[in-house]
């Protein structure tokens, strides 16, 4: 008897063409201070959480940030090629495209910051010099967002695993989304039906220290008719064009300091290259003294006020940058209170 012939393997599917149009940022109505903060994070490489109502555009936003990212270096390609190839999701050729990972709520900790026997590579790593997306980031289990903060922070993340250590580069942009509350319609008009329990549960479920590293707090509300009617505010080419003028700014400017970008500033770089002027420190002083700042997140602020700074071409942090900072950062005190 004859042993049937086995059958052919399934050819590989090609690589994603690097010319597939990215999700334009043209495509978007309103959204004038989530727009901004989108420009914002590209620029200086700072954490953002967009809060809002269902429907109201956050995941379609948190997509286009990719689109406004300066183009990736060699020595950038080359290693996410790398960490791709090993995690088998690539095998051809020089990768082009800064990665955008946006895992399911249901991931573990391992799988997000890595782990397992063998060990492999987490989201946090897949993402490394581009976009790590956590929507619907109240369902993430407690442990996995406790487990992001160290990579987060530091930019790298050790796995050990039987007296070796496995040191993974962890250097992305997060981009998280959430709701208000547990139906999502908090603010919206009396469309709200959570009671004060579920509002705090809802509290409960974000890490704080979690969300004390997110540089830029965003309200994302829904258009009005007339902006869906409107032209765009602007393109992701010329956001990009803005972003990249602001990174070699940056980079110039800390070109023997060893980091690259705003959101790395230590506190003695952040003293040295974004000096306040007497009004400007008057204003951040209200905000800290009003208790809607910790000391980090008015470290974070300076860091977003010297990319803001950098984005309109200006060596010197003015008050109008902190005030743009604080106004992307906290929900709290009114602009024209920490103006007074």
């Amino acid at each position: 008897m004859g042993v049937a012939p086995t059958p052919p393997l399934p050819a590989r599917p090609p690589p994603p063409s690097v010319t597939t149009p990215e999700p334009e940022l043209a495509d978007v109505r309103g959204h004038q201070a989530p727009v901004l903060a989108l420009q914002i994070a590209a620029a200086g490489g700072h954490n953002l959480l967009l809060e809002g109502a269902p429907g109201t555009g956050k995941t379609m936003l948190a997509r286009r940030l990719p689109s406004i990212l300066p183009p990736m270096t060699r020595g950038e390609a080359v290693e996410v090629t790398r960490i791709h190839s090993i995690a088998g999701l690539h095998a051809h050729g020089l990768i082009a495209r800064r990665p955008f990972r946006a895992p399911h709520h249901t991931i573990s900790a391992a799988g997000l910051v890595g782990g397992g026997s063998p060990p492999r590579a987490g989201e946090a790593t897949l993402a490394n010099h581009g976009v790590l997306f956590l929507d619907e980031l109240s369902e993430f289990a407690r442990p996995a967002l406790e487990a992001l903060r160290q990579p987060l922070e530091d930019g790298w993340v050790t796995i050990v695993r039987s007296q070796h250590a496995l040191v993974l580069p962890t250097r992305f942009i997060l981009v998280a989304a959430t709701n208000p509350c547990p139906c999502g319609f908090a603010g919206v008009g009396d469309r709200c039906r959570c009671g004060e329990a579920d509002l705090r549960r809802h509290r409960r479920r974000l890490s704080g220290p979690l969300l004390d590293r997110m540089d830029l707090l965003v309200t994302v509300e829904q258009p009005s008719e007339a902006d869906l009617h409107a032209p765009p505010s602007t393109s992701s080419a010329s956001a990009r064009q803005l972003v990249a003028q602001a990174r070699e700014r940056q980079q110039a400017r800390l070109k023997d300091a060893g980091v690259s970008c705003n959101a790395q500033l230590e506190t003695r770089l952040l003293a040295r290259h974004a000096r306040l002027d007497g009004r400007a420190e008057q204003v951040l002083a209200r905000a800290y003294a009003a208790g809607t700042l910790s000391a980090r997140g008015r470290f974070r602020v300076l860091r977003v006020a010297r990319t803001v700074a950098d984005l309109e071409g200006r060596d010197h942090v003015m008050t109008e940058d902190v005030l743009t900072a604080l106004s992307l950062r906290q929900r709290i005190v009114p602009q024209e209170a920490l103006a007074a």
